[in-house]
């Protein structure tokens, strides 16, 4: 095999199936620029199953020069609200894509009204005054055919007048429907006639009560791209069976030929992705809302710390797939860690404290020391962070008889504070339960700055914070939402909710040093505002949205290692 670790040729990216396709359309002619959509339906928050989508639609566009829509498939009015209409728009920018246009399905309910009047006067399509109930039982199954409905052979004059009476608001819900009239005995079950309108009366968020009658998606779908001129629909596998109606309608029209392409969603282990459960989780307070930070949605990732770059290399990473898998939630978290282990500056902050007096530092005397804001960026300086007498360790960062590999302090062990003194532990004080509320120790003043003159070495380095000095903070400690890889299953007479992790929010009150006041200041530096720290051998936090200037919260993003991995 040829080496070429040293080679200067640039590597060759492999394309996925949907970079091929481009690229020979391209080649052949088949279209001399790409348009690509984003649909979401305006019924809930977006979570990281779209951000996926997401970014294999605005990045395609980019990589080839196109232009990508946004297009809310606002066909059901029961469900839609402004609301998330807002928090779409917002997480789409937030994760650093803009769209060309943006559409509403509703924009096109007046030529989508006549397209169905043209499909009526072909004969292709009828009203049908069978509930949904008879409908479903008539379609048959997968190895028996369905039943046509009585209603199938209306003429094509009492069809039209049909459907502009339901049109003009004059049925009931559900008294009649407008179906296609394809194939009762197609072997897709998506021929047999599917719905294309159905009435409701309700007012829709954009167009109020003009329309009482709404077309279903897969009627809407395809003639919304074809309308935009979309070249390439990207759909998730689950659209594979509705893939030949899309080109049914289209054909059936005339229009342009948009065409609709399918990949592998994003199944994470840990996480349900379907928005009814999610809602549940908002509505029955099992979350505090769409944006808990332990929730799968964009804006829950963005509250907890977790950046842009990092999930948009999370999808690049994943790639794009035919068949469906499920990806480890520890991946994810890989991809944040990578990007903040080079951008978060570093702070000492102490979650479970416990007190040490150094015996023989001067009392009253306070002394700045310098710490380095990130060694991964030399650009990003150091800081002075203040040191005395008394000051907050670790409580697991102490025992009093430690075992062998126990690096950290311990009686008569010598261990090095972080940008400060080596110190020993010597005695301690406890209370009446036994519990440890002092460490005295004493500290070699030559060994400022965390090396001795000596040549003699330490192997344990602990972060600190100066008692004197210390601001208090709120801090959540978030874990996992699900204790269970697969939440989507569970045994009999139990539901997801039975899975739900009852570790996944801790408090603690910590101590943290006073440079963490500027939160205010580092916000200014993030695109959205948000502070992120990496907290020194205890991981990677972010200012919450209730923290104030008199009041801080920090949020846990991550551990600095994959800890549940190693729990299991």
């Amino acid at each position: 095999m040829q080496d070429t670790t040293n080679s200067t040729e640039p590597e060759k990216r492999t394309l996925n199936f949907l970079e091929e396709i481009i690229e020979r359309g391209l080649a052949d002619g088949t279209y001399t620029k790409i348009h690509t959509r984003f649909p979401p339906e305006p019924n809930g928050y977006l979570h990281i199953g779209h951000a996926k989508s997401i970014c294999l639609n605005f990045g395609l566009a980019e990589r080839y020069g196109g232009t990508t829509n946004l297009r809310f498939d606002d066909t059901n009015p029961v469900k839609e609200d402004t609301e998330y209409v807002d928090s779409i728009q917002q997480d789409i920018k937030w994760l650093g894509f803009h769209w060309k246009e943006m559409h509403y399905a509703s924009d096109y309910f007046e030529q989508l009204y006549e397209w169905a009047e043209l499909l009526v006067t072909r004969g292709l399509a009828y009203v049908d005054d069978q509930s949904l109930e008879e409908i479903r039982a008539g379609r048959g199954t997968v190895t028996q055919p369905g039943k046509e409905s009585p209603w199938r052979n209306r003429s094509v004059e009492e069809n039209l007048d049909l459907l502009r009476r339901m049109r003009n608001g004059e049925f009931a819900d559900g008294e009649k429907v407008l179906r296609a009239k394809i194939d009762m005995a197609h072997p897709n079950m998506q021929f047999r006639d599917p719905i294309m309108y159905r009435i409701l009366h309700t007012d829709h968020h954009r167009t109020g009560n003009k329309w009482c009658i709404y077309p279903m998606y897969d009627y809407a779908h395809g003639q919304s791209d074809s309308i935009e001129h979309i070249t390439h629909s990207i759909c998730t596998l689950e659209f594979d069976i509705h893939r030949p109606l899309y080109d049914w309608f289209i054909e059936k029209l005339g229009i342009w030929p948009s065409h609709q392409y399918e990949f592998a969603r994003l199944n994470i282990n840990y996480t349900v992705m379907s928005k009814r459960k999610l809602l549940q989780l908002v509505k029955e307070g099992h979350v505090s809302g769409w944006d808990d930070p332990r929730m799968p949605t964009i804006c829950g990732f963005r509250r907890r710390g977790y950046t842009p770059e990092s999930i948009r290399a999370f999808c690049d990473r994943i790639g794009v797939a035919k068949r469906d898998n499920v990806i480890d939630y520890s991946l994810l978290e890989f991809s944040l860690r990578e990007h903040l282990n080079k951008v978060a500056p570093r702070r000492m902050a102490v979650l479970d404290p416990v007190k040490v007096v150094i015996d023989n530092y001067p009392e009253g005397q306070t002394e700045m020391l310098q710490a380095v804001n990130n060694p991964e960026d030399e650009c990003d300086g150091t800081r002075e962070v203040p040191f005395s007498r008394e000051l907050y360790i670790e409580r697991e960062d102490f025992m009093e008889v430690a075992p062998k590999k126990f690096f950290r302090m311990a009686i008569g062990q010598e261990v090095r504070l972080r940008y400060a003194y080596f110190v020993t532990a010597q005695s301690v004080e406890k209370d009446a339960e036994g519990n440890i509320t002092c460490i005295h120790c004493t500290y070699d003043p030559a060994t400022r700055g965390g090396d001795a003159p000596d040549g003699r070495k330490v192997k344990g380095t602990i972060h600190w914070v100066s008692a004197q000095h210390a601001i208090d903070a709120e801090v959540r400690l978030f874990d996992r939402l699900f204790a269970t890889e697969t939440p989507d299953e569970a045994p009999e007479g139990k539901t997801f909710l039975d899975n739900l992790n009852p570790d996944s929010l801790h408090v603690v009150t910590a101590k943290c040093e006073p440079s963490l006041q500027e939160t205010e200041k580092e916000c200014g530096k993030w695109n959205d505002g948000i502070a992120r720290y990496q907290f020194e051998r205890m991981g990677y936090f972010c200012t919450d949205s209730d923290s104030t200037p008199d009041y801080l919260v920090f949020n846990r993003t991550c551990t600095l290692k994959d800890s549940w991995g190693k729990m299991k």
